[in-house]
């Protein structure tokens, strides 16, 4: 699953939706890096965690037994 890419033109939309002011000298900036949080989330979203407990599983300090290694 890819989503489109933002343009400049949507991140200032985006901005302004959100109160946000962002000079015209920055969407472009301001979208290369949405892009690029997105490939990298959409990267995350491929790996199988399926053998991973949740996180409220964890326990500080405790060792990991090791037959769940």
């Amino acid at each position: 699953m890819s989503a489109a890419q933002p343009t400049p033109p949507e991140v200032a939309r985006w901005a302004a939706r959100a109160g946000l002011h962002l000079p015209a000298d920055r969407h472009t900036e301001v979208a290369a890096v949405a892009n690029h949080i997105s490939s990298v989330v959409e990267i995350l979203r491929e790996l199988d965690f399926g053998d991973t407990p949740p996180a409220i599983a964890y326990r500080a300090g405790q060792e990991i037994p090791d037959a769940a290694v």
